[in-house]
């Protein structure tokens, strides 16, 4: 404690002459008072730098250390006695409305702004590449029918130098491109010439070729090289074959048409509906864009568009056959798309490739393309014959 806490009145002192006259009592000896120093303040709190005191906020001895010794004008405090008249009256003072070390609140639901939904590819591009593939497609099926079987069997290749090249990459597994490759076309070739017979006996031999020619290298990963050398072949060239067989009957482009046609409607259809009113995941696990809703529009366009093709395309066609026919599309391009999405999850890829800009690879259009084609085929053998 100080001096002025002995009870000494605040304005008294005990040195110069301005400070009014000494205290009565004894006789005042100036010597004794210009020695007089105030006693140090000395602080309750041990020296030191003691952090948890600075943590729990306590009170340093340099301010006071009660609410009742706050200072006249502290912010926290009102002045003690009125203000004149010609003073404005005491406001306390206000808190920033923001400051930058502090963020503004943010918006309500409400006020935010609705953000677009977004494609997730170029659209542009995806549009052109696919004009394109339909121009070279419709020019080879219409024009002449070998050159179509070879647009199928170029395509295959490549299917299979992307499926073996992200087995490779992701997991290792050598399956041996050359025999798939040529096998694969011979497959096509021969699901045209000779039909499904001529395609199950090239669909053996290449199987047959795979397992031989991958003796020519070291043993380890064998079984597992085979394998899925085995399951290219039966996934891409063989089920291609079918598109072949669409060809060679009597209105055999119109039949392949119809094929495109349902597969693409399908997929655009399950696209646009789930794009715009998809809130119900199909298959979160396996493909998380894809909705219940989604599936509705497939099946929906699917069905009204194989009415009209079974209708107008194909002869001795009827459209109650053509809503058969496109519900069984819908049903075996959904199931294609999951299938090429599981495997490319199991790869940890989004796309199989970069071929096709806006699309992605070869691959990511054959995915549902593959398994529709034995479908097609059945049916329409089943509805107007071969």
């Amino acid at each position: 404690m100080n001096d002025s806490s002995w009870g000494s009145p605040a304005g008294s002192g005990f040195g110069g002459p301005d400070q009014g006259p000494a205290p009565a009592g004894p006789a005042y000896d100036g010597r004794q008072a210009a020695q007089t120093r105030p006693m140090p303040i000395v602080s309750d709190v041990p020296a030191g730098d003691n952090q948890d005191d600075h943590d729990r906020g306590a009170a340093l001895p340099s301010g006071p250390l009660f609410r009742d010794e706050m200072p006249q004008g502290h912010p926290e405090m009102p002045p003690e006695h009125p203000p004149h008249e010609h003073q404005q009256p005491y406001e306390p003072p206000q808190e920033p409305m923001s400051s930058p070390s502090q963020p503004a609140p943010a918006p309500s639901p409400r006020q935010q702004p609705r953000q677009k939904k977004s494609a997730g590819r170029d659209l542009g591009a995806a549009i052109g590449v696919g004009l394109g593939l339909g121009a070279v497609i419709i020019a080879s099926l219409f024009i002449w029918k070998p050159a179509f079987v070879g647009v199928v069997a170029v395509a295959v290749v490549v299917g299979l130098w992307e499926l073996t090249s992200r087995l490779q990459e992701r997991k290792g597994i050598k399956a041996p491109l050359v025999p798939l490759a040529v096998g694969g076309a011979a497959m096509v070739v021969a699901g045209y010439v000779r039909g499904a017979e001529g395609a199950w006996v090239a669909m053996a031999l290449t199987a047959l070729a795979v397992l031989v020619w991958r003796m020519t290298e070291p043993p380890e990963g064998y079984l597992k090289d085979v394998t899925a050398g085995v399951f290219a072949a039966f996934y891409v060239p063989f089920l291609a074959t079918f598109v072949a067989m669409l060809l060679t009957a009597d209105d055999g482009p119109q039949r392949v048409l119809t094929f495109l046609l349902l597969t693409v409607v399908s997929d655009t259809g399950a696209y646009a509906v789930g794009w715009r009113f998809g809130k119900h995941k199909l298959a979160p696990r396996i493909s998380p864009g894809k909705t219940r809703e989604g599936l509705v529009g497939a099946v929906t366009f699917a069905m009204a568009a194989g009415a009209l093709c079974m209708e107008f395309l194909i002869d001795d066609g009827t459209w109650w056959q053509g809503l058969l026919l496109g519900l069984a599309v819908a049903a075996s391009a959904t199931l294609g798309d999951l299938g090429e999405s599981m495997i490319k999850r199991d790869l940890g890829i989004k796309d199989m490739g970069t071929l096709l800009p806006g699309h992605g690879g070869i691959m990511d259009r054959l995915d549902s393309l593959l398994p529709t084609a034995p479908v097609v085929w059945l049916l329409l053998v089943l509805f107007v014959g071969s």
